[in-house]
């Protein structure tokens, strides 16, 4: 049973839409699978050059190995998530006009695409931020900061390309903190007692048995959870915000009321049916599998 104690009232603003941040790929020219490079390794079979299409790439930009790609050596495919950058570049910024189409248009797409995924993510978090902060501060500020970025992603190219991505990031990334530090005081647990100092943010706990544990308002932000056992543990108020979950195992989980949780870390973790999701984020389909 979730025995989590948190603050009853309603958030002074409701969260963005988050629809538009969800990927199609049925609108967007494989941009994922273009722009980007990678090496070979345990989530690639190949190197691949940034602005080269995948070997696995079909014309009409579907992938031909799609419903085979762990087997096949690209787990690292079924973890990346556009937050639906791609089919705003592909269809807003570039009017449906592939690369293919226009050859010229080939490396503005693909930086846009490089740009617009950051900015994406930002408005995703920014979208948390106003739904859990119960100030009014914060929610006009994280609107502003949303207003800011929506220009940047919805208007034109000389705009997305002349924002400050850094500076833009580092006052996102403020924000989120504050917003933290205000929703994970409302638990009354700061982390499991056993654990101690241990859970703070950037901790190394990379294959820690930290099953069946109480973690409610801990803060891993940035913490290394790879293989980590979170089987049948409460992350209520548990700040994840760029924490990587990469094998760690969720299985009985609950994450409903975590913070800052993305698909690409579902992603990359282990779960089942029984792991308990905001109604944001979805079971990954290979969880079934495990």
């Amino acid at each position: 049973m979730n025995t989590t104690l948190g603050n009853s009232r309603e958030p002074s603003s409701s969260a963005l839409d988050r629809q538009s941040l969800r990927p199609d790929c049925a609108n967007c020219f494989a941009l994922c699978c273009t722009a980007f490079g990678f090496s070979r390794s345990a989530d690639f079979a190949v190197d691949k050059a940034a602005g080269s299409p995948c070997q696995n790439l079909a014309t009409d930009f579907s992938c031909t190995i799609h419903d085979r790609l762990r087997p096949r050596g690209f787990r690292g495919c079924t973890v990346f998530d556009c937050f639906g950058a791609g089919q705003n570049v592909s269809q807003g910024f570039f009017a449906g006009k592939s690369w293919l189409e226009r050859p010229e248009t080939k490396d503005g797409m693909f930086s846009a695409f490089k740009a617009a995924r950051q900015l994406h993510e930002m408005l995703w978090y920014l979208a948390e931020a106003q739904s859990r902060t119960f100030d009014p501060d914060l929610t006009a500020r994280a609107g502003q900061l949303g207003k800011t970025i929506d220009h940047a992603v919805s208007g034109e190219l000389s705009a997305l390309f002349s924002l400050d991505l850094q500076e833009l990031h580092s006052q996102v990334r403020a924000l989120l903190i504050e917003a933290s530090e205000e929703v994970r005081a409302s638990y009354f647990a700061a982390g499991d007692d056993h654990l101690g100092s241990e859970l703070k943010a950037g901790a190394d706990l990379m294959g820690r048995n930290l099953k069946s544990r109480r973690l409610c308002g801990a803060d891993l932000r940035g913490a290394y959870l790879i293989a980590a056992d979170l089987r049948g543990s409460d992350l209520a108020g548990v700040d994840l915000l760029g924490a990587d979950l990469r094998d760690a195992r969720l299985e009985g989980a609950d994450l409903s009321k975590a913070l800052y949780v993305t698909q690409p870390q579902l992603n990359a973790a282990r779960g089942s049916s029984a792991t308990l999701l905001s109604s944001d984020l979805t079971m990954p389909s290979h969880w079934e599998n495990e």
